[in-house]
Formats: structure tokens, sequence, C-alpha cells
């Protein structure tokens, strides 16, 4: 009987440790919008690297594809079938129309020592963002650049002329035609999954991308003429579903937060120089590419027509867009000051 009674406590206490430590450990599910090797791809598998390392949680991640396009993660994730998403405002501006604020061009600068002080210092990103997102029941953990917006189009760009009857692909938000509609071109909304055809066939005779993004998705196979405006970085946010967030313990919370900021700084890290290797392998692959850098200029021509964009962020936003476009402009003002 003690034999008997000693084994049976035995097994009962296995399987309230099992069943404890099951209690502990989740598998949590992560999307984002880009392919393997990818910058997403980089923070994503950094931020579960360090989930794990740290814990005994697990990260599924999801690349572009694997759950459908951008619009499809984001409802799954304020649904609680993902725990965690990488979305671009270019998508969010849709549900947020404050995010589109990236898309105001010449609005950021382009040279990465200041964009990057600019995200960390940025009060409007760090402070301001934060509540924008809640109100959508989403924590917003970080928001960081990928890298800076290159024109890839049937011919050079160098004016707006050149855009004339161009139809430009562009994201599904209103800021981003109004960009396209200001540089003279015709904007065309399309989802990701279709744009590589659509230069293939000439639905689209252009688009825009970070340039890792043209190399890796081939977009420069049909679409070889890049061309460097200095318009704008291509910025991106990592979030979770808020119910889920609240609902983790403080532990676990400052988990997430930590690993956060560890895939922000080894991302951070990754595109230093990415742009550079990315062009490089495109011009060994591609003979017929061409590369057109704007000069001060041509440059000066474009910028003359970002006002008119910042007024279509103020029409869409209201007083919500204002208050966060003077918070832009005061940082912005504020890290150029002090790389003076």
């Amino acid at each position: 009987m003690k034999i008997t009674k000693l084994m049976t406590t035995a097994t009962v206490g296995a399987l309230l440790f099992g069943m404890s430590a099951a209690a502990h450990s989740a598998n949590w599910r992560y999307a984002h919008e880009e392919y393997e090797g990818d910058v997403q791809d980089v923070f994503a598998y950094a931020f579960k690297d360090y989930v794990e390392e740290n814990s005994d949680h697990s990260v599924q991640v999801f690349r572009f594809g694997e759950l459908g396009e951008s619009d499809d993660i984001m409802e799954q994730t304020q649904n609680g079938i993902l725990q965690f998403v990488n979305q671009s405002p270019g998508f969010t501006g849709a549900l947020i129309p404050s995010a589109q604020i990236f898309f105001i061009p010449y609005l950021l600068p382009t040279d990465m020592e200041t964009v990057l002080k600019f995200f960390d210092e940025s009060v409007a990103i760090n402070e301001m963002f934060p509540a924008l997102y809640a109100e959508h029941g989403l924590e917003l953990l970080k928001m960081y650049p990928e890298g800076e917006m290159v024109v890839t189009a049937d011919q050079p760009i160098t004016s707006p002329e050149d855009f004339d009857n161009k139809k430009i692909r562009v994201m599904t938000n209103p800021l981003l035609s109004a960009t396209y509609d200001a540089f003279g071109a015709t904007p065309t909304p399309l989802p990701w999954g279709e744009v590589y055809g659509g230069l293939q066939t000439g639905i689209l005779d252009g688009q825009e991308n970070p340039i890792f993004w043209i190399e890796s998705g081939g977009l420069y196979e049909v679409s070889p003429h890049l061309t460097f405006t200095s318009h704008g970085w291509f910025t991106t946010a990592m979030m979770a579903n808020q119910d889920f967030f609240e609902g983790l313990s403080e532990g676990d919370q400052q988990l997430v937060l930590d690993a956060s900021n560890a895939a922000y700084d080894h991302t951070i890290e990754h595109i230093q120089g990415l742009a550079e290797e990315s062009l490089d392998k495109i011009m060994e692959a591609c003979d017929e590419c061409t590369v057109t850098r704007l000069n001060e200029e041509q440059i000066a021509v474009f910028k003359e027509r970002a006002p008119q964009v910042e007024q279509r962020f103020i029409e869409i936003t209201g007083e919500t867009g204002q208050e966060l476009l003077n918070q832009f402009h005061a940082d912005l003002e504020a890290v150029t000051e002090d790389a003076e």
C-alpha cells in the first residue's frame, strides 16, 4: 500500500509539475510582410531568439504570403489569432490615418545617422504613436526604419515631367497616392503580390521600395531604372495584440519589451551598409539597369510639391494629425540642431 501510495503521489506530482510548466510557457505567433532574410524577418528572428533564450516560451514566425497579405495579418492580430505583427504605416494608415505621416515627402532626412537619432529620440514616435495604436487594440512595441525609398520605372526619372502618365504602384493608403499625384504620376494602389506581374505586363510603369526589397523581390528585372529621389525612408512597426500583452505577467511584459529592444538594436546594425550591398547585387545581375541620383536642383523641384501633401495629411487626420506633424517638425529640429 505504501509503495502504491508513493508511486501515485509521485505521478500526481509529476503531472502537476508538467501542468505548471505548460501554464508558464506558450507558443506566440508573429507575422510580418517580407521574405526570408529581409529586414522585418531579421527583426522577427532576433525577437524570437531573445524570447526563447530567456524564457520557456517559443515564437513561431510567419513570412509574407504564409497567412495572407498585410491586411490579413493585421486582422488576425486584432482578433487575437496572432500575438505579434510587423506592418508598415503604408498599410496601417487605413486603420490609423495619422500613421501616414511617414509618406509626406521630404519630411524625414535621408542620411542614416540623423534618421536613427530621430527614431531614438522622437517624442512623436516614442510617446504619441503608442497612444494612437492603443485606440485600435494594438500595443506598439517598436517603430524602426528599413531603408531609403527608391523609385523604379521603365525609364530614368529626373523631373515631375518624367512621371507624366506613369502608373506608379502605391500601397493602399491615400497619402502615398497624394504624394505621387503631386509628383505628376498616376498613383495605382495594388497589393504586393500583384506588383511583379503588374510591372512585367505593363499594368504598372513603376513602384517605390527600399533597395534591399527591390533586390530580394527581383523588381529590377521588370523595372530596371532606379532613381534615388531622397524623398523619404521606409518605416515599419512591430506591435502586439493589446489584450494579449496586458494579460501577460509583469515578467513576460518585460521580456517582450526587452526582446523588442534587442531586435531593434540587432536590426539597426543589420541595415548598416545593406543598401549599398543590395545595389551592388542588382548591378552585377542586371546589364540594363541604370541608377539615377537626383542632384540638389532636381530635388528642389520635387520638394516644391511637398506642401500640398502635408495639406492633404491635415485634411485626412484633422487636429490629431496637425499636432503630430507639429511634433515631428520639433523633433526633427532638435536632432538636426544636435548634429550641427
